[in-house]
């Protein structure tokens, strides 16, 4: 039986708006999921992250610029880049120590105490080359005790390296007697003088660790196993992977970039002392956090690290110019964590839900 022409035309009126709403309504779920693809891609996501913090960057140029006529100059950006050298090298090595979820609290102290047997007298007596290495190899060597500690003494990293910050800070004051050590030898105070095609010594030096650092992270299966054991410590060691010989490793490496950190110190100081390094550890930590680095391990960019070292150089130059105390600094630093980690937060939770 047909239906009246006013009943058929009451079938498509209501017909017709439900499959136009449902087709709509399947596309933008399409949409929306193609963003969130986007955003949450393995790939991309760090690319994001770190397309943000040169906008941060951006930013910061902007409001030194409007702030001291003295930013915008080949000098200061000259500063900044010497600034960001010696603790840029100090967060290679704990962004490696965070992706394989660990921490390391000694590095500042590391970094004195490198510093200080370096520059004693008997170091000193034979020469340039025995100092740098005497600065790498203290490093080196701390940082495996920590890595030994915590791999096969089961100590908490936090608990590990607190101690090693301790204790190394008090050696290298009770090694210098409490006092300033003078570098006489010229070759290594020649290290901040230098500069090849306009470009600081340091800044190359510091350039050489970053690009070595991440080439061993994304081109080695040691920065494979690095991202393995951060993610899963338990999947890692049934996977094969020796994971206590991986995490002595981890801050054996820490340990070496706090020596180079000290020889970079050294040449711009001229001394070396047991009050060097002071909050390195803060800085550094920091600088992993807003570059990216999950504080549980797993995931991280060392370019975002980087790029978080010197979003924190900036803030503190520009600090400096408009002659602002360093209280302020340091609760701007602690704003600035307290903020990273609860995007982090949030970010890995929303992750974890989906």
């Amino acid at each position: 039986m047909t239906q009246p022409p006013d009943q058929r035309t009451d079938a498509r009126s209501q017909t017709v708006p439900t499959d136009e709403q449902a087709r709509v309504e399947a596309a933008a779920a399409r949409t929306g999921a193609g963003i969130a693809a986007l955003r949450d891609h393995p790939a991309l996501a760090p690319v994001l992250r770190n397309l943000g913090l040169l906008v941060v960057l951006a930013l910061l140029c902007v409001v030194g610029t409007s702030t001291s006529p003295n930013f915008l100059t080949v000098d200061n950006f000259r500063n900044i880049l010497v600034s960001s050298s010696v603790i840029g090298v100090v967060t290679v090595g704990m962004t490696f120590v965070i992706i394989g979820g660990g921490i390391d609290l000694s590095v500042g102290a590391l970094v004195a105490l490198s510093s200080v047997w370096a520059s004693t007298v008997a170091s000193q007596s034979h020469g340039a080359a025995v100092m740098i290495l005497c600065a790498v190899l203290v490093g080196t060597g701390a940082g495996i005790v920590n890595g030994v500690l915590i791999a096969y003494g089961r100590l908490v990293p936090f608990i590990a390296t607190l101690a090693m910050m301790v204790s190394a800070r008090g050696l290298a004051a009770k090694m210098a007697d409490n006092k300033t050590q003078i570098v006489t030898v010229q070759q290594i105070n020649d290290i901040a003088l230098k500069e090849y095609a306009g470009i600081p010594l340091l800044a190359i030096i510091f350039g050489a660790v970053v690009l070595a650092g991440w080439l061993v992270l994304n081109r080695t299966t040691f920065g494979r196993r690095t991202f393995a054991l951060g993610g899963s410590s338990e999947a890692t060691r049934l996977a094969g992977i020796n994971i206590n010989v991986h995490t002595v490793l981890l801050y054996a490496l820490s340990g070496a970039c706090c020596g180079i950190a000290a020889v970079m110190l050294l040449a711009r100081t001229t001394t070396g002392s047991s009050t060097h390094g002071e909050l390195y550890e803060l800085d550094a930590i920091a600088a992993v956090i807003i570059g990216g680095t999950l504080l549980t391990g797993g995931r991280g960019t060392l370019v975002g690290s980087i790029l978080g070292v010197f979003v924190f150089t900036t803030i503190t130059n520009i600090f400096i110019l408009n002659n602002l105390a360093t209280s302020v600094q340091n609760i701007t630093k602690g704003v600035i964590i307290v903020a990273a980690v609860l995007v982090q937060t949030r970010a890995t939770s929303r992750h974890v839900s989906t």
